[in-house]
């Protein structure tokens, strides 16, 4: 017989289905939207000098004779945002020790597509802004919001084959990936080396720990914090450290699962031999039998997997919205917007997240299907494929991110580059739905 405690079962009929609601991904992009709605509020309405004020209060931490004093919007940007790309960097790898990148046959067609999708933006934006100050933002293009671009699709419901939601999944993956490069490379503008191989040698801590077979969570937690200090200090883009700082999380478990299952059979047989008390309590050496057991769940998963887990709703809840409150509140003169989007900033970044990504993703993608290299996904086509590279002009979260650190001294440019993105990422989202939803066949 199970116990509930008063209002307890009516809670958990509450609580289960919600709390699944949450870990969807559908979750993730509905609270974006609303943030970024209410951003875009904040920013035109009588409370904009307030929301300004308080996004780049100045907030100082003393470290010894370092001092660090920064905008709450650079610390969200590059303290908060450095958890998200830990996050980034939990998925890409366990994409590919056992998703869909483990298997080169099956992650070929994502992979080249990705490709396709960062390059053929960024070289439409190239040729739309060659040689003119916005020439720098050519990364801003390239990116995919997978939370949104997923949302999307999981709203179309059986529409969509499952596999063609795991070619985005995959596909988004490695568009993380090249941008996180793409950020490390040429969006550093000066690099101190001193600070840089403190962060190494942050880094080959964590890759010993690793080697050692430590599986507790602190060791990596504090020397990890150090090495985005030393990161943010050197110049290279602090939130790198959160991608670097995850590839050393182990991903193997402690325990193998085989051993796993029969010592826990024996420890509830254990369990079992001691008699039920009258008030339903449990006998001392029964507690001690469950807190093994749950040392021994803990250990037949990987730290890797418990941390991309016990992240998703801080991420999901706190870190993306705070970073589109701060970032997507974009003031705009209503009666000058015509102009702006027609500025080679915005107009790059729009052809290059709508008709860049569907010529670089499902062109790619075509190209090789047909000869030879890779297959379409199950029960799809190359119709829903073409909506599928629509909605990877979602740019919005990386976009934004990049355009920020592209046009870091220039405001006029962030602006242009801001409304090319929302504009762009709403366009491209009820393109790929539509196209989805009413156009294409099996």
């Amino acid at each position: 017989m199970i116990l509930y405690a008063p209002w307890e079962k009516a809670f958990k009929k509450v609580y289960t289905p919600f709390e699944h609601f949450l870990h969807a991904q559908t979750t993730t992009g509905l609270i974006l939207m609303g943030m970024t709605i209410v951003a875009l509020i904040l920013a035109n309405s009588p409370f904009y000098e307030l929301y300004q004020h308080i996004i780049h209060t100045k907030i100082e931490f003393d470290i010894g004779s370092l001092q660090i004093k920064n905008s709450l919007h650079h610390w969200i940007n590059d303290g908060l945002m450095a958890i998200f790309f830990f996050m980034i960097g939990l998925e890409i790898k366990r994409e590919i020790l056992v998703g869909e990148l483990s298997n080169i046959k099956v992650a070929i067609l994502p992979i080249l597509s990705a490709i396709g999708g960062m390059l053929v933006p960024a070289l439409i934006f190239m040729a739309l802004n060659k040689d003119s100050i916005g020439a720098n933002g050519w990364g801003i293009p390239m990116a995919t919001d997978i939370a949104f671009a997923i949302s999307a699709l999981v709203l179309l419901g059986n529409r969509v084959s499952p596999a063609l939601v795991t070619f985005l999944v995959a596909l988004a993956i490695v568009d993380d990936l090249g941008a996180v490069l793409v950020i490390a490379l040429f969006y550093t503008s000066q690099i101190h080396f001193d600070f840089l191989l403190l962060a190494l040698g942050m880094f080959l801590i964590m890759v010993s720990l690793n080697r050692f077979g430590i599986h507790a969570i602190l060791p990596y937690f504090i020397v990890g914090f150090f090495m985005w200090f030393f990161m943010l200090e050197s110049g290279v883009h602090a939130t790198i450290a959160g991608v670097i700082a995850a590839f050393t999380i182990p991903s193997k478990p402690k325990i193998p699962p085989i051993d796993f299952t029969q010592q826990t059979k024996n420890l509830l047989d254990e369990y079992d031999n001691y008699p039920v008390a009258t008030d339903h309590t449990m006998h001392e050496q029964q507690k001690a039998i469950l807190q093994n057991i749950k040392d021994r769940i803990d250990a037949v998963g990987s730290p890797a997997t418990r941390l991309e887990q016990s992240l998703h709703l801080p991420v999901s809840l706190i870190v993306i919205p705070l970073f589109a409150l701060a970032n997507a509140g974009i003031h705009i003169n209503f009666s000058s917007i015509g102009d702006v989007i027609l500025e080679p900033v915005s107009l790059g970044i729009i052809f290059g997240l709508i008709g860049g990504k569907i010529i670089g993703i499902a062109g790619v993608a075509f190209i090789a299907i047909k000869a030879g290299l890779a297959k379409l996904p199950q029960e799809s086509s190359m119709s829903q494929l073409f909506g599928v590279s629509a909605l990877g002009g979602i740019g919005f979260t990386m976009s934004i991110f990049v355009a920020d650190l592209a046009f870091v001294d220039a405001p006029a440019l962030v602006f242009q580059a801001k409304i090319g993105i929302v504009t762009a990422s709403l366009l491209a989202g009820l393109l790929g739905f539509i196209w989805l939803r009413f156009i294409a066949t099996k």
